[in-house]
């Protein structure tokens, strides 16, 4: 049964994120929040290509779907500014295209144009906005506004920033109130911890201000679940590098506590009773660092072998992963990252 302690993963919003958008009605809202002006597309025009996660070095997205057959849009959900997005988009964008042209039996030799449905970029942002742009765009974050051969341009979403009124809340598009959920969720995981409480607070809370309340009424229990599930897969690797460290702390300090103890009783057969004593005492504080050490150790190398898990995943930036594992520096992490991005090449 799960307890009042436990933990929920940060990404959970990210979770959540792709559950609401699964459902035709509010990738109904989200297009039509993106163009009011067209009152003719329905559900039915509106066609899910999200990148699935299949293989775990694999490209994938949070959200892609068509509007009929001229429109491909990209949606991403973003808790840390990162002008990464910019490239990662322009990956999804191409691992898109690629999937489109498949399906269709595209002939890219040919001579016949093929085509090519208008692409949008969106980045929906649960940070703080401060001074942050509309728009962010390669040519200017990467080229420092030299004309490039290809240019990647990704409309920011910050939704309505009044999300702490409760009066305007039931007239919030469906980006501003996941937005504004994102947010309750932070004020809540900042009163509880990332624990059970978190959660139900934060959806009781978003119910009673008509933040996605259909949604989480209707796939409450899913909601909790995705946030459980997420927990678990944490609290797993979190036992498994306490497992580990456990094993060889005791293991580090049985083998030490033999060696100083016979070491202890060697000199102890040599010399005075106070010297015996003060070898005793050498010996403890020497098992002691040694299973310290090893059991530091033994964690470092589990850690490690986790957060290089996570980075093959892609789902978390590095400085979220810094976050999870405080045993690495943000600059050791960022070493890993681009070892294993040299061993994957």
């Amino acid at each position: 049964m799960r307890g009042e302690s436990q933990a929920v993963k940060y990404t959970v919003k990210d979770s959540v994120f792709t559950s609401l958008f699964r459902e035709k009605k509010y990738l109904m809202q989200l297009y039509r929040t993106l163009h009011p002006e067209d009152e003719e597309t329905t559900e039915e025009g509106l066609t899910d290509i999200t990148i699935k996660n299949v293989l775990v070095n694999g490209t994938y997205n949070d959200l892609g779907f068509m509007a009929g057959n001229k429109l491909l849009i990209l949606v991403e959900a973003q808790a840390t500014w990162t002008m990464n997005i910019i490239v990662r988009a322009l990956l999804y964008l191409s691992q898109t295209y690629q999937d489109y042209f498949e399906t269709r039996g595209a002939d890219l030799y040919g001579s016949k144009k093929v085509e090519l449905p208008k692409p949008e970029l969106y980045v929906i942002y649960t940070g703080d906005r401060l001074d942050r742009p509309e728009t962010v765009r390669l040519t200017e974050e990467f080229f420092k506004g030299e004309e490039s051969a290809i240019e990647v341009k990704v409309r920011m979403l910050y939704g309505d920033e009044s999300w702490g009124n409760k009066d305007i809340d039931e007239e919030r598009d469906i980006i501003s109130q996941y937005i504004a959920f994102t947010k309750v969720y932070n004020e809540q995981r900042k009163l509880y911890a990332r624990t059970k409480k978190t959660i139900t607070e934060t959806i009781r809370i978003c119910k009673d201000r008509n933040l996605l309340k259909e949604y989480l009424e209707s796939r409450e229990r899913e909601v909790k679940d995705i946030m459980f599930t997420l927990f678990d897969e944490e609290r797993a690797i979190e036992i498994h590098v306490a497992n580990i460290a456990k094993e060889a702390a005791e293991k580090a300090a049985k083998e030490a506590a033999e060696k100083a103890a016979r070491e202890a009783a060697e000199k102890a057969a040599r010399e005075a009773k106070e010297a015996a004593e003060k070898a005793e005492k050498a010996a403890k504080e020497a098992a002691e660092k040694a299973a310290r050490e090893a059991a530091e150790k033994a964690a470092r190398e589990t850690e490690k072998a986790a957060i290089e898990k996570m980075m093959k995943k892609g789902k978390m930036t590095v400085e979220e992963i810094a976050d999870c594992f405080t045993n690495f520096s943000l600059e050791e992490i960022r070493r890993m990252e681009k070892d294993l991005a040299q061993a994957m090449k």
